[in-house]
């Protein structure tokens, strides 16, 4: 199933996702993740108060096209996780060597923007690059994960992530906390797709200003997906709704205010940003 979660007469709500004529639509109402915390408190208060609420279940929902639709972030984690370097040809162009180890850092919950929202380019940085990518969705708590675990059964589903950086910034710093935690440096979205198999390869593209910039397949980690979350489980407890951003492909360069940035992957869909001076 593919969903998105979305504004809709003064609600928030998740709606099921399918395609019709080739183009997304919403097609009915679904239920919340459990960790969308501010979505179950904000629907206890108005059943509290006798206010009128939206039930999944019961409103007789009009489908609508996505692009219609006041589209929020379709994720609300608790930590976002990053792969770095998990592409040789993206670890060349940096001049860096291919880790022996998943190469991991964070981006607060505070970066994360909305397809087709806008990314602010801070005054601190002389340099912001794109970094497309693949992200994946915790479905459950996962700790310590073994070797035959069934890694599949703990993630929901896919979705697409534009990893901003402050390229100078991370240079400068020696540790990416900055350079890749500013307000808007994490887009995500359109949707969330569970009808997706990373293991048999999907392609990754970015295009800036619709000019190809990126093209990668998940075929090409150098960590895949199980071997990840192996590593990082080992040491981290993933909870239901955490983001795990799986790497970018080589190609990553610069942007200018007013540049538009479309990262696209096969069966997910299209993550559209613009980015202007912040």
């Amino acid at each position: 199933m593919k969903y998105c979660r979305f504004r809709f007469e003064n609600q928030i709500l998740y709606g099921k996702v399918e395609d019709r004529g080739g183009e997304p639509w919403i097609v009915d109402l679904a239920a919340a993740p459990e960790e969308d915390l501010a979505f179950h408190l904000a629907h206890a208060r108005a059943l509290a108060a006798k206010e009128l609420v939206i039930d999944p279940a019961g409103f007789d929902f009009e489908p609508m096209a996505l692009g219609e639709a006041e589209l929020l972030a379709p994720v609300t984690p608790s930590k976002i996780i990053c792969v770095g370097r998990n592409y040789r040809d993206h670890a060349k162009e940096l001049g860096n060597e291919v880790p022996a180890e998943p190469l991991l850092f964070f981006k607060p919950p505070s970066s994360l923007l909305v397809h087709k929202g806008t990314v602010l380019m801070p005054p601190e940085s002389e340099r912001v690059d794109f970094e497309g990518e693949l992200a994946l969705v915790i479905g459950k708590r996962a700790s310590k994960l073994a070797a035959a675990a069934d890694w599949r059964s703990y993630v929901r589903g896919y979705t697409i992530a534009n990893d901003v950086t402050a390229r100078d910034l991370q240079k400068k710093d020696g540790q990416w906390t900055r350079a890749k935690g500013f307000d808007t440096f994490c887009a995500v979205g359109p949707v969330v797709s569970g009808d997706v198999d990373p293991e048999k390869g999907l392609t990754v593209e970015t295009r800036v200003n619709g000019e190809l910039r990126q093209h990668g397949s998940t075929l090409d980690f150098i960590f895949s997906i199980p071997e990840l979350l192996r590593y990082i489980t080992a040491a981290i407890t993933l909870e239901a709704g955490d983001l795990l951003l799986t790497g970018t492909p080589a190609g990553v360069g610069p942007l200018k205010a007013g540049d538009r940035v479309d990262v696209s992957i096969d069966g997910v869909g299209v993550l559209s940003n613009t980015f202007a001076a912040g």
